[in-house]
């Protein structure tokens, strides 16, 4: 496959680009997704988002109808990526981009509507290794006793986001994974709790005594709860989910984050602290104390033990500091 110089993007193309219709094939690929693949909603947002605004540029640079996907060269993919580079993407969005594109290319090869992959030949960009930002024991400490105070005022929100909060710090869930969990997946007997990961992949996580006990309180206030409403708006109350709104509906993730985040600014002092910082602490505390990266893989769902690795990256930052601030010729 040549680089036609027809292909290279001109200088005068705008960086925001007004939408076209989706390309047949990129509909079938994204059908194809829906109905052969177990990919979470977010991933299937994520990908027509990416191949929409692929798409998008293809047509402004050659027309609504004036490619072939079996011209696309490297070149095109390149240009593409400087387009994304000039409307100022991170190199993380860039290289979700590029996947999926890949992606695309790969399942229309082996669909023979093309001849070879493109986008195999591009490079994905270096992405700089940065250290999660996550609480030290104290912090960790200081935040959980802050909501275990609010929760003496047994308020059911308060109650509630105690027990959300230490089931994020004592078994390291992703906010989805937290928001998903059903009464049949919750075992406090045993202090145990199935998760349904990326890909509907489900673990087992344990449960502390501590995060035990506050789902215990908790299960209480939400059977109140759903006794006050469930006549009420009986089509909108959701019996299965362990954590609620105060209308009886599962918990929307935008109410997890501002509930946790409210948390956090009790003790972030400035610190880039998200919901997200939670199952940071989780693993780093674990491999802190000596935990087997592999049984931390495990436990955090990890596809792949690179991506458990970073936190040996975390402890090892934070002995640096530690050496930086206590040794006389540091």
């Amino acid at each position: 496959m040549s680089d036609a110089p027809h292909e290279s993007l001109p200088e005068s193309l705008p960086e925001s680009l007004p939408e076209v219709p989706l390309p047949t094939e990129i509909r079938e690929f994204l059908a194809h997704l829906e109905k052969g693949r177990d990919l979470s909603p977010n991933t299937r947002a994520a990908y027509t988002r990416d191949l929409r605004e692929f798409s998008t540029w293809l047509a402004q640079l050659h027309g609504a109808q004036g490619w072939d996907w079996n011209e696309l060269s490297r070149t095109s993919i390149r240009g593409y990526m400087a387009h994304l580079t000039r409307r100022g993407l991170a190199k993380r969005s860039i290289a979700r981009q590029l996947s999926a594109v890949r992606s695309f290319y790969r399942w229309m090869h082996r669909d023979e509507r093309v001849d070879v992959n493109p986008a195999r030949a591009v490079r994905t960009p270096r992405l700089p290794r940065t250290l999660p930002a996550y609480l030290d024991r104290q912090q960790a400490e200081t935040l959980l006793q802050h909501a275990a105070t609010r929760a003496q005022s047994l308020a059911f929100t308060d109650v509630r986001n105690l027990a959300m909060l230490e089931l994020f710090y004592s078994s390291g869930l992703r906010l989805s994974e937290l928001r998903g969990v059903d009464l049949a997946d919750l075992d406090l007997v045993s202090q145990q709790v199935k998760v349904r990961g990326k890909g509907r992949k489900e673990r087992i996580v344990p449960l502390g005594d501590h995060a035990q006990r506050a789902l215990r309180n908790y299960l209480m206030k939400r059977d109140a709860l759903l006794q006050q409403v469930g006549g009420v708006k009986a089509g909108r109350v959701a019996r299965g989910a362990v954590f609620l709104s105060e209308r009886g509906s599962r918990i929307s993730p935008r109410a997890v984050q501002h509930a946790m985040v409210q948390l956090l600014e009790a003790v972030s002092e400035g610190a880039d602290l998200t919901t997200h910082s939670l199952r940071h602490s989780f693993a780093t505390h674990l491999v802190d104390a000596g935990a087997d990266l592999r049984a931390v893989q495990e436990l955090l769902g990890h596809a792949s033990i690179s991506t458990t690795q970073i936190y040996t990256h975390t402890s090892v930052e934070r002995l640096k500091k530690v050496y930086r601030q206590a040794h006389p010729r540091a």
